[in-house]
């Protein structure tokens, strides 16, 4: 979770893991990393657990890292920069907390209000970051590549392919690469290659047709990016609401469903996963993997002894149990399958795994 201080990273990193990290009206607040788990909302979870009347329901979840706010010079060690800039390398995808919204009791460290400048900020940032992790790179294996050593070379000019586009201010998870460059790509870790989710920070009852807003989503379309939008403040009211209080406070705001709910779907596609079940008396379980995984690879998220001894899955669909109340009436129906290794999981699949120990 990147951005500017002061966007409302905190508040919305609060809302999603339920943590406590400090949220104030002055820049570099979070001055350490805060690192909390997300569990992601399932309403098809709730329902498994009724009809199979298990003890306990378990979440799929998300790891959300909230650094602290970069600025400009953030490449160079300015503000808080350089040690975060490294932690952002290990991640996955980038949700990008853009403020759109005036307030004049939260202070802004460019002085207002400006998307277009806030998000030109932290990518220039990340770009000058990245270039220099090149420049180290280039330099490691140009004598190699002078040597005559093909790889040395291929990597060499995959390398100065990257340097070339960063100049020109082009941010490289955007781009066509060969499968040759995709592989530098992904060795060297760098931070303009990852996906990006834009989190518009909004006004209460603002939309898409905000001036603000619009500006970020255009910058998130010539990105081929995701954009939500979200009401931070409102968003940490519901988080600390019960089950009911939460649905009349949303009746009343005129919510149908939660900004994190969109938020954590969004998250989901970005990182190219599905979700399947597992369920019983003892446990309902939502499991997160990457699609098109096998069925004994999933089976591997569970436990690497059912991926090893994996003989069968026995398979229906979410939307067959709902439909019929029962695994009994899954079955009576025959909806109900045995498959094999070759099966690709699929989104909502509840399925049981029989292996040899």
């Amino acid at each position: 979770m990147i951005g500017l201080p002061n966007v409302g990273k905190t508040t919305v990193f609060n809302s999603l893991v339920g943590a406590g990290a400090v949220v104030a009206n002055y820049p570099f607040s979070t001055v350490e990393t805060n690192v909390g788990i997300a569990a992601l909302p399932d309403p098809r979870l709730d329902k498994l657990r009724e009809i199979f009347t298990s003890k306990k329901r378990t979440p799929s979840t998300l790891e959300i890292r909230d650094i602290a706010g970069l600025v400009e010079g953030a490449s160079k060690g300015e503000g808080l920069g350089n040690q975060f800039l490294s932690q952002i390398r290990e991640v996955d995808a980038l949700m990008h907390v853009v403020r759109c919204f005036d307030h004049p009791d939260v202070v802004h460290v460019a002085g207002g209000v400006n998307p277009q400048q806030d998000v030109d900020t932290i990518e220039t940032e990340l770009m000058l970051a990245d270039a220099e992790t090149l420049d180290r790179r280039k330099q490691r294996i140009e004598k190699k590549a002078r040597s005559g050593e093909a790889r040395a070379a291929r990597e060499l000019a995959a390398v100065e392919k990257f340097i070339g586009l960063l100049d020109k201010g082009a941010w490289l998870g955007n781009q066509a690469f060969t499968p040759d460059e995709r592989a530098v790509l992904n060795e060297c870790q760098l931070l303009t290659a990852k996906p990006v989710l834009f989190i518009a920070n909004v006004a209460e009852g603002a939309d898409e047709n905000d001036p603000h807003v619009k500006v970020v989503k255009d910058l998130a379309d010539k990105k081929n990016a995701r954009l939500v939008l979200l009401h931070a403040h409102l968003e940490a009211e519901l988080a600390v609401l019960g089950p009911e209080d939460r649905a009349a406070y949303m009746k009343e705001v005129g919510l149908s469903e939660s900004g994190l709910v969109r938020l954590t779907r969004a998250a989901y596609d970005l990182l190219g996963l599905i979700t399947f079940f597992t369920a019983g008396e003892v446990e309902s379980r939502a499991w997160a993997i990457r699609k098109s995984l096998k069925a004994p690879e999933a089976a591997g998220k569970i436990h690497s002894d059912m991926e090893r001894g994996f003989i069968k899955a026995e398979v229906y669909h979410y939307n067959d149990i709902l439909a019929y109340g029962s695994e009994a009436k899954v079955k009576e129906k025959g909806l109900f399958r045995l498959e094999g290794k070759d099966y690709i999981i699929k989104e909502g699949d509840v399925v049981y795994f029989r292996f040899n120990v």
